[in-house]
């Protein structure tokens, strides 16, 4: 294996773990503003006010995106085991 391969390895692994984690990340970032920001504007503090949303829009966005998300997943690893051979002779 050649330095080359495995950095593109690693960069291909670092690009699909973000893209994989993306939606969830972006959605729960947004959601968590707004509420802190809903929070500020009528001084309620109260813990679960963040969390039952974000779970809620975590929960949604698994079931929307999730066959997108499966689909990705899934094509990197069949690539690997298509390129494994190919991989290790280098």
């Amino acid at each position: 294996m050649t330095e080359e391969l495995i950095l593109k390895l690693g960069q291909d692994a670092l690009r699909t773990t973000a893209m994989l984690a993306a939606p969830l990340l972006v959605s729960t970032l947004v959601i968590g503003l707004l509420v802190s920001i809903f929070q500020a504007l009528t001084q309620i503090n109260e813990a679960t006010l963040t969390f039952v949303p974000k779970m809620i829009l975590v929960a949604l966005i698994l079931v929307f995106a999730g066959p997108w998300m499966l689909d990705i997943l899934s094509s990197y690893t069949i690539d690997l085991f298509e390129n494994i051979a190919v991989m290790v002779r280098e």
